[in-house]
Parts: C-alpha cells; structure tokens; sequence
C-alpha cells in the first residue's frame, strides 16, 4: 500500500511545484509573441509601401508622412529611407535578440543577428537625427524625435561596449533599453490611436486633421518615455544593472530568488 500510494503523491508534489513557475513563463512567452507580432505588423504598414513607389505618388495618395518629406532636398530624402528601411530591419531582429532558445542553443546566430541589429540602430538613429528637424511636428518633433534618435544611438553603443568586455548582465540591460526605443515605432501609432479617439466627442464634429495633428504633436516624446519608464522596471524585477543618473550611472540589482 505504501509504495503503491507514494509516487502519486510525489507526482502531485511535483506538478504542484511546477505550476507557479509556468505562469510567469507562460506570460513571458505571450509578451514576447505580442512583441514579435506587433513589430512584424508596423514593419509591413509602415515600411513597405515607401519601398513600392515614389514619395511623390505616396504623397498624392495621404500614406504616412511621404508629404513631409516630399520635394525636400536629396539628402533629407536619402535620410528619410535610411530611416525607414534600417529602422525596420531593426524593428523585425531586435525581438529575435530575447528569445531565449536562439540565444542559448545558437550562440553564433545569435550574435549576428544582434550585429545586425546594432548596425541597423546605428543608421537609423544618424538618419533620424538628420530628418527631425524637417518633421511636420516642429519644434516638438524637432526635440523629442531628435533625443529619441540620441539615446538610440547611446544605448546601442553602450550595448555594444559592454558585451565588448564581457560583461553580459549590463549588455543585456543595455539592449533592453534599446529595444524600448526601437519599439516607439509600434507605441508611436498606438499612443495615435489612442489621441485621436479621445477627441472624438459624442454628437460633435470630428476634424481628423487638426485631430491628428493635435495627437501627432504628443506622440514625439510620449512614444519612447513610457517605454523607457517600463523596460527599467524589468530591468531592476530581473536583477541586471540599473541607471542611476550619479557618478556610477550603472549598479547591480540584487538578484531575487
């Protein structure tokens, strides 16, 4: 009777211990898929059709911002689509750079992809400091887009510095906050969304452009600060090296059990 009762008993045990390790798991999974997706998603609306035709057509037919930067001079142009097609190569690999099976069983693609990524960054963030200032959100744009396109480019180098001598655990909290900034490309037409429905009034007239330009003239900071104010949370929930703005600037989270 005792044999035959104990390992039920200890199967039981088991699943039992098990279960409150799957969920946080689970939900990593299920954030990491939303991530993947939604990213996947703004690179084809937002990116392929300036690979389709011209700025002037896209303009004619109201896509995205091709009237800004339509009949601008040749570098801004070039910049512009430097922008756009590195910010979403950027955009599709830096998903590919947490998850954690590529990671720990392909450590050789993992890296390439991560160099890609960074390499991306890297053009995308001088590109778009080179087009924030011709942006239809002025002087708003001019500042949030342009230190959004500074802190791009800083955490990349900071990633990139940290892993350069091994130190994995800050190289990590670095790519982190990276990939936070690279995602206010998917944030950025939510916060949209989000800012125009809210001036919808019930009963009321609707002006979708000043709508859209009230919304527009927000989103340049609100599109990367929120992000940034979340992964640091992550950051410090998982133990890694947290930003303090003092002499140290990075220091390590205890590790929690």
């Amino acid at each position: 009777m005792t044999s035959g009762t104990s390992r039920p008993l200890r199967s039981a045990d088991a699943a039992r211990s098990r279960g409150p390790a799957r969920a946080p798991r689970i939900g990593a999974r299920s954030g990491w898929a939303w991530i993947a997706l939604s990213s996947l998603a703004i690179t084809a609306f937002a990116v392929v059709p300036y690979l389709t035709t011209s700025l002037a057509e896209l303009s004619e037919s109201g896509v995205g911002v091709a009237g800004t930067y339509d009949g601008r001079p040749a570098a801004v142009q070039a910049a512009f689509y430097a922008h756009v097609v590195a910010g979403g190569i950027a955009l599709v690999a830096g998903p590919f750079q947490f998850w954690r099976g590529l990671r720990d069983r392909h450590r050789s693609v993992h890296r390439w992809v991560g160099r890609g990524y960074l390499a991306a960054v890297a053009i995308a963030g001088v590109a778009g400091l080179v087009i924030a200032p011709f942006g239809e959100a002025g002087l708003s744009g001019l500042f949030g887009f342009g230190t959004l396109a500074v802190l791009w480019l800083a955490t990349g180098w900071a990633a990139y510095r940290s892993i350069r001598r091994g130190d994995v655990a800050s190289h990590r909290a670095w790519m982190m906050r990276n990939f936070a900034l690279t995602y206010a490309a998917v944030t950025l037409r939510l916060w949209l969304g989000v800012l125009i429905g809210a001036q919808v009034l019930p009963g009321g007239s609707f002006d979708a452009g000043a709508a859209f330009a009230n919304a527009y003239a927000v989103v340049p900071f609100l599109a990367w600060l929120p992000n940034l104010v979340v992964v640091e949370w992550l950051i410090r929930r998982r133990g890694l090296p947290t930003f303090r703005l003092s002499p140290g600037t990075e220091t390590a989270s205890p590790l929690r059990g």
